[in-house]
């Protein structure tokens, strides 16, 4: 998204990684433009599914994290996972993909060197070939975190993040309220409150790995 699109179109954000950090808002309490919403706090959260990752497998020794450098929240993700990883006392290895062209040569150079599981955010290039990466990951028996729940949908292992069926109720009423008046700069962007913990059991089968009654006691769903 672009501030440029029309300095006094009202821009409602349904889903925005870091509007601050991105310069899309001044501050999430006081926006100061044309562009207010949500925010489903995608680099905060990166952490959290580091961690929810190796509660999971607590075999894991080194993790790779598919990120893309040219996405300035990704930047900011990178950060908040080199600080997970360094806590948890797990290896980080970097895989960077900017489009689908480098996103083929990055899997495949994760092969001879295979991390003990894989790491993805929501960035828009790698969701746009989810189906390559959560494929890429069965193959290599690769047990994956992932931001979204469609991944999982897809057999994906794990997601964690901002229901986007919940974000996208409140940003309706965004819209409401600006339509009725309200101007952008005056409504506060308003962080998630609502998060989900999706686990796919097929797809731990078919990895061998047995998910800890601790992780699966606070899934928000089960998928058989």
């Amino acid at each position: 998204m672009s501030k440029e699109i029309g300095s006094d179109l009202p821009i409602v954000m349904a889903s925005a990684g870091d509007p601050v950090r991105s310069g899309l808002v001044s501050s999430l309490a006081h926006p100061g433009g044309n562009v207010t919403g949500l925010t489903v706090l995608g680099p905060d959260l990166a952490a959290k599914r580091l961690e929810l990752l190796k509660e999971a497998v607590p075999t894991m020794t080194g993790v790779a994290f598919l990120w893309n450098p040219a996405n300035l929240d990704q930047k900011s993700s990178f950060n908040e996972v080199q600080a997970g990883a360094r806590a948890l006392g797990v290896t980080l290895h970097s895989v960077e993909a900017r489009s689908r062209e480098e996103l083929e040569r990055s899997l495949a150079a994760m092969k001879p060197n295979r991390p003990s599981a894989l790491l993805m955010t929501a960035d828009a290039v790698h969701q746009r070939y989810i189906g390559r990466t959560v494929a890429f990951a069965l193959e290599n028996r690769l047990p994956a975190m992932y931001q979204l729940k469609e991944a999982v949908d897809r057999g994906g292992l794990m997601s964690y993040g901002a229901s986007l069926t919940d974000l996208g109720r409140r940003a309706a009423t965004y819209i409401d309220k600006i339509l009725k008046g309200a101007k952008p700069a005056d409504l506060p962007v308003e962080q998630p409150t609502k998060f989900e913990l999706v686990i796919n059991m097929k797809t731990a089968k078919a990895l061998g790995l047995e998910i800890p009654q601790s992780i699966l006691v606070r899934a928000d769903e089960i998928i058989q």
